[in-house]
């Protein structure tokens, strides 16, 4: 096959400059690879071209040209630059510059539209992959046989079946039941798209999916919607009107618990119980316990973010409330109206007797009601009249709401007990078992909030009471320190009327010392007048920089002898929860010392759990980029030190992690599977053994590599002027205008320098400027320095934390491109930082292919690396827009007094605007153009922060 791509011009598309060659087949001007694709991806993705085509044609038949055009370019500018990459490279067209030319002369309205166009393109080819990964799960599912020992599938259903053949039955039950996986979702903003944007994708994608199954008209009819929503996404601006408030903000964990969590949850405890009991599912009493335990920072995560008040976290309070109590009434809705059995064939228990005689005490207008529906049927009466129940605990009627949802579990088990010694469970254990796993997982409150401050708010909140009084009797209180009060009022609020799951763990940012826990418990008590108002709750430190990430065990050590903390070790059976941040101690001391750090902090901290007694939680504040502990979870949690997990595993979730995880029923099932199976592995001891012997064997490798790297790292930080450099060369600026969070980009307490910048923007602008470096920048100095190859090879089949360290460097460098690189770096006049990142990003790139054994990255991947490579002159296309408009953006802000550096390696923009425009006019033209090119190259890239 040639590494060339083929082309095909068309009578109707008409070239937007003299002399260009014009590509326009749907079919035509791939890469190699888009051939190599499965079929069925591939057929998907032609078809969504197709449609897209059409669509650009119907609204400009110049704009579909242009996209053609610069497609085709980008396309076989990328076939060269990869045979380039392997050595084959025969003949060279600067076929990147020719894209260059031609998005170089484009006016700025038509820049935004091809950009519009390319964006629109990475949200249908999602959705394509995101259709193959469903269809792929199908067809694995279908080949499993009735009797299968193991679900291949189902990753939870093996990993208990190999504790079951390690640690025998009983020990494997203990751990089952102990199992926790608690997702904390945040409104970090790392999804760059806006929610009408979502919602026609969700919509094309049940278009896209069930298209498949029809024909003859129906098929017609389904194409013709589908044309409508392609034509309607890209007619949309990518970029919302406004930032969303943090009451808004909540709406994100609302639509995934609409469209998946509600009823997946479910299914997934169902479908261990259907493996593990076989053909008694759903005859006998359930095995799978609720593990899953959904967590929130939404509404209740002030750290840098002033708009999330003591008001905003009632409010969202209840908004999660009372989704979750409506849900739950519908379900038990449903569940009741179907048990229809008559009390001839299945008599009611003394149980449930009792209990409807409670009912009609406590209200014979609702028993009257449900027994005009269901006259001899008892088991019905009673669940209708707890549905209406539960729409009065919406209400707040106090004579007729549950008073917390243990009460309303109780009932439904008093009706599941019933119909069980009537003879009939499958009743019992069928639809009313989905109920009572909801009601488990999700209770009265939806969400466990979780509210989070920096340790200096606190400190200072202190000093300002001390200095002015309790009550400002010296003096007036500052505004922060009343709102640092009112939180905790507004907290305890919320434990009264929704129960304490609801609001119970308050996380300090930046904990130094266990005096930042003090000062928490103490500005808890000082919140009310009256001590049995005070809230009870669980103050969780947050490492994060390297320094603290060293010392953590000496504060934990300390920690424990608080007065408060001791009570809640007795009250919780020695239960305490530690956070760990993966994204600031990365930004802090660069990716491979962060994740070394984090590695040893979390074996130091087991071992110190161990030796004084604490059952441990750690909690794991990752992003879904590698710069901030993204990659797979499951890996990641089976490369745990021991004792680390614990059989519960804690993690944030957020941004576009969110919806590519938990956004599709099918998926989301694998995803809750695949880390629960994880989270119960890494207790077997076959895997014990490995992390503990190979962290042992590989330690002294891993110190060297961690001085040489966080040297190099350091180095650059503190080149003179490195941050006004990095803002130069990157969108920074243009990110933080972004409408994607209602958090600002920088912290409140300040933002002077690099360390006040918040880690998304500064991982989402490395990746923005396809140079990704917070991922990798330093590891390929330490290798070469380290220089034994064979060893690095050996620790990377063999030791599972270094091997997922590498494996999610090469995914990053799968995204890099040196080229469009070198364009950005030109922006800012700094010969030295530009080699110093070009030379660090081949030395990695080097060594990481060298150590897995790839040619080029991805490459044992087929699937994934071939997707990525067949994206890649897509983003391309849209990151020379965006850094030509960056650069004209930086000359309009230079006042046109000075011209930006000049360097061949960075394009420079022709006229791109009308001359009658005025300045501000080109400016806002420009930074509309970034921020769509910013929102493409994000669905390109697929993890943004």
């Amino acid at each position: 096959m040639s590494n060339q791509p083929t082309s095909n011009t068309s009578d109707d598309a008409r070239a937007t400059h003299p002399g260009d060659t014009v590509f326009t087949a749907g079919v035509g001007t791939k890469s190699p690879e888009e051939h190599e694709l499965p079929e069925s991806l591939k057929s998907d993705l032609d078809l969504c071209l197709d449609i897209l085509r059409k669509v650009l044609g119907e609204y400009d038949k110049d704009l579909l040209s242009t996209f053609d055009t610069v497609r085709g370019y980008a396309v076989k500018a990328s076939a060269e630059h990869y045979s380039e990459t392997i050595g084959n490279a025969e003949t060279k067209e600067d076929n990147l510059e020719k894209a260059v030319k031609v998005i170089d002369g484009l006016n700025v309205h038509d820049a935004q539209l091809l950009a519009r166009a390319f964006t629109t393109y990475f949200h249908l080819a999602n959705l394509c992959e995101e259709n193959y990964r469903v269809s792929t799960l199908h067809d694995r599912e279908a080949e499993v046989g009735e009797n299968a020992a193991t679900d291949p599938v189902n990753e939870l259903t093996g990993a208990y079946h190999q504790l079951i053949g390690e640690m025998g039955p009983a020990k494997a039950k203990e751990l089952l039941d102990k199992l926790e996986f608690h997702p904390v979702f945040t409104a970090h903003p790392t999804e760059a798209r806006r929610k009408a944007v979502e919602g026609k994708i969700r919509r094309i994608a049940t278009l896209l999916s069930a298209g498949k199954l029809l024909g003859g008209s129906d098929k017609k009819e389904n194409m013709r919607r589908l044309y409508n929503e392609v034509d309607a996404l890209f007619r949309t601006s990518p970029i919302a009107l406004k930032k969303p408030t943090p009451v808004e903000e909540a709406d994100t964990i609302l639509d995934i618990f609409d469209n998946t969590l509600f009823n997946t949850i479910p299914q997934v405890y169902r479908r261990f119980d259907d493996w593990l009991l076989g053909d008694k599912a759903g005859t006998v009493e359930p095995q799978c316990p609720a593990f899953f335990h959904p967590g929130s920072w939404i509404g209740s995560d002030r750290d840098g973010n002033p708009n999330v008040t003591a008001k905003v976290s009632r409010t969202v309070a209840r908004k999660f409330s009372d989704h979750a109590i409506s849900a739950l009434e519908n379900a038990t809705r449903r569940a009741g109206t179907n048990l229809t059995m008559e009390a001839v064939t299945t008599p009611p228990s003394d149980e449930l007797i009792n209990l409807w005689n409670h009912q009609k005490e406590m209200s014979e207008r609702l028993t009257d009601k449900a027994l005009l529906i269901s006259t001899q049927e008892l088991h019905r009466a009673v669940m209708l009249v707890m549905a209406d129940r539960l729409h009065y605990t919406i209400e707040r009627d106090a004579d007729l709401m549950y008073k917390s949802c243990d009460d309303f579990i109780a009932d439904l088990k008093v009706v599941q007990r019933s119909l069980v010694a009537a003879g009939a469970p499958r009743a019992a254990y069928g639809s009313l078992q989905d109920v009572i796993w909801q009601a488990q997982t999700f209770g009265f409150h939806l969400v466990e909030m979780e509210f989070r401050q920096h340790s200096l708010v606190h400190s200072r909140a202190l000093e300002d009471i001390r200095e002015h009084g309790l009550h400002g009797e010296r003096g007036e209180l500052q505004p922060m320190t009343h709102e640092v009060l009112d939180t905790f009022r507004a907290l305890g609020s919320i434990q009264k009327r929704h129960g304490q799951k609801a609001a119970r763990r308050y996380i300090i940012s930046f904990t130094k010392s266990a005096q930042n826990v003090r000062d928490v418990y103490e500005l808890n008590r000082m919140a009310f007048a009256h001590p049995e108002d005070v809230p009870t709750i669980d103050v969780i430190p947050l490492f994060e920089q390297l320094e603290d990430l060293q010392n953590c065990v000496s504060v934990l050590d300390e920690m424990i002898r608080i007065p408060e903390v001791q009570a809640r070790l007795k009250a919780t059976g020695g239960r305490l929860e530690v956070m760990l941040g993966y994204s600031d101690s990365s930004k802090d001391a660069g990716p491979t010392t962060a994740t070394l750090a984090l590695h040893s902090a979390q074996g130091r901290i087991a071992a110190w759990a161990k030796e004084h007694d604490i059952d441990l939680t750690l909690f794991h504040g990752r992003g879904g980029a590698v710069g901030r502990g993204g990659g797979p979870a499951n890996r990641a949690v089976l490369a745990q030190p021991v004792g680390s997990v614990n059989c519960r595993f804690k993690l944030t979730e957020q941004g576009e992690s969110i919806f590519a995880r938990y956004g599709n029923q099918v998926l989301a099932i694998r995803h809750v599977e695949s880390v629960a199976a994880a989270t119960l592995l890494q207790s077997a001891p076959s895997v014990e053994k490995t992390n503990t012997d190979m962290t042992r064997k590989y330690w002294d490798m891993a110190q060297k590599l961690d001085d040489s790297a966080h040297r190099r790292f350091l180095d650059l930080l503190n080149t003179p002027d490195f941050t006004p450099w990095f803002s130069t060369v990157t969108p920074l600026t243009e990110i933080g205008l972004l409408p994607i969070g209602s958090r600002p980009a920088k912290r409140g307490l300040g933002a002077k320098s690099l360390d006040d910048l918040r880690t998304i923007p500064w991982v989402f602008s490395w990746a923005q400027a396809r140079i990704n470096l917070a991922a990798w920048y330093g590891l390929g100095t330490a290798c070469e320095e380290f220089g034994d190859l064979d060893t690095l090879r050996a620790a990377y089949r063999e030791w599972p934390v270094f091997s997922t360290f590498i494996d999610n460097i090469e995914m990053s460098l799968a995204k890099t491109d040196e080229r469009i690189a070198k364009m950005y770096l030109a922006l800012g006049d700094r010969d030295d930082l530009r080699d110093k990142v070009l030379e660090e990003m081949e030395l990695t790139r080097k060594w990481v292919l060298s150590i897995v054994g790839d040619e080029w990255p991805l490459q044992h991947r087929h699937v994934l690396g071939q997707a990525v490579r067949v994206r890649s002159p897509y983003v391309d296309a849209l990151s020379v827009t965006q850094v030509l408009a960056l650069r004209r953006q930086r000359m309009l802000e230079a006042g046109g007094g000075r011209t930006l550096p000049a360097n061949h390696e960075a394009p420079k923009p022709k006229k791109v605007d009308n001359e009658e425009l005025s300045r501000d006019q080109q400016r806002s033209g420009f930074t509309y153009l970034i921020l769509c090119t910013v929102s493409g190259v994000a669905a390109g890239l697929q993890n943004t922060g």
